[in-house]
């Protein structure tokens, strides 16, 4: 294997190569012997599932967005988030989850982590240093996600790490919405940083990916070795769509930026609205977390609608010409998603059927975009 040339020459390539490989060949008997006893990682490509020169451009590009000490990719957010998890817990333990998670996650935690002995236990996302109350000696692992991808609770990430700091408590967030262009979590203490790739890091709506980085690398080789042991890896041509998207990542999310807030804004004023929840004003939870740690806000926000009912809602959606009705955000597109929440929340209350609208802004012009929600709203009364 001549893998000091092959990442030479995938260097001088503006756009990376891809490299489809399953068997990787070996100059000899003691070389294959030698590679089967090395770690894993670029230096050690001995078959197509540890990784090609593809994988390790794009790691490299990811490595310095996080400013971490390595990546991890996976087929999917929900995979990335599941091994991270399963990486750092064992039966016996107990691991705290904030309340208001991506639906898959806590059906992970409620489906596998429950029914192999690990004591699952919801938390208030805005409790902040009051999550000392809830740790126990048992705790491996409190996990995080700020915003909540539906009601965007901003949680005081800093006060929960210095806490889980004075237990030895490893801390793990999913840090989708923001990505590490408007939020780093290793600035406020996290260990694990987890973002569904699928969403703004592709930005184009045809990739399923999952990234983890670390702050060090014995918690970045426990995860590596259970993507290994579960045999998840990133094929080498969705690394190249991967990479692509992270090419105009910031000109992407300042465009989203600029077209949510204002249609937030816009939103406000409208008497159908009862609040929006978008981390960047002042009506929603958390919201001086998030003037405090990030630089910037994204493209998905939710509303609350006044006097909501299924019937309604589906009349204003149903109807509409730009938004689309569908599941996951970060493209190009704009997408609607209504949600009633009361089924979700276990360690907080969501009154039963109020309904949220989330909505996934996207590079369209914003004026035709307020069109498109002031018929729907039409439709709504």
């Amino acid at each position: 294997m001549k893998t000091n040339k092959q990442s030479y020459l995938a260097k001088r390539f503006v756009s990376p190569p891809v490299h489809h490989a399953s068997t990787i060949l070996f100059d000899s008997f003691e070389q294959l012997i030698e590679a089967k006893q090395q770690p894993l990682g670029r230096d050690n490509m001995y078959y197509g599932r540890v990784g090609t020169p593809t994988t390790h451009m794009l790691e490299d590009a990811i490595c310095a967005l996080d400013e971490s000490v390595g990546a991890v990719l996976f087929p999917s957010g929900v995979s990335a988030i599941s091994s991270a998890i399963l990486a750092l817990v064992s039966v016996g333990d107990h691991v705290l989850i904030a309340d208001t998670v991506y639906g898959p996650t806590r059906d992970f935690c409620n489906r596998r982590l429950k029914a192999n002995g690990v004591e699952v236990t919801y938390y208030d996302p805005i409790i902040g240093a009051g999550i000392d109350a809830l740790m126990q000696s048992n705790t491996k692992l409190v996990f995080l996600e700020s915003p909540g991808t539906l009601s965007f609770e901003v949680q005081d990430v800093a006060a929960i790490t210095s806490i889980t700091k004075k237990y030895g408590t490893y801390t793990a967030i999913d840090n989708s919405w923001a990505t590490s262009y408007f939020f780093n979590p290793f600035d406020a203490g996290v260990d694990v940083h987890i973002q569904a790739a699928t969403k703004y890091l592709s930005g184009h709506s045809d990739v399923m990916a999952g990234v983890v980085t670390c702050r060090n690398s014995e918690v970045l080789d426990k995860i590596r070795w259970c993507a290994f042991d579960l045999g998840l890896h990133l094929a080498p041509d969705d690394c190249y769509l991967l990479h692509r998207g992270i090419q105009t990542l910031g000109v992407r999310l300042e465009q989203h930026q600029r077209s949510a807030l204002e249609l937030a804004k816009w939103l406000s004023g409208r008497e159908e609205v009862e609040r929006v929840l978008h981390p960047a004003l002042p009506s929603c939870p958390g919201h001086q977390f998030w003037q405090r740690d990030f630089s910037g806000s994204s493209g998905l926000f939710s509303i609350q609608l006044k006097n909501a009912t299924q019937s309604a809602i589906s009349s204003m959606v149903n109807g509409f010409d730009i938004f689309r009705l569908g599941f996951s955000w970060g493209g190009y597109e704009s997408l609607a998603l209504p949600a009633e929440l009361s089924s979700l929340r276990s360690a907080t209350h969501w009154p039963k059927a109020q309904w949220l609208l989330r909505l996934q802004i996207g590079l369209e012009p914003v004026e035709k975009l307020k069109v498109d929600l002031a018929t729907g709203f039409e439709r709504y009364n």
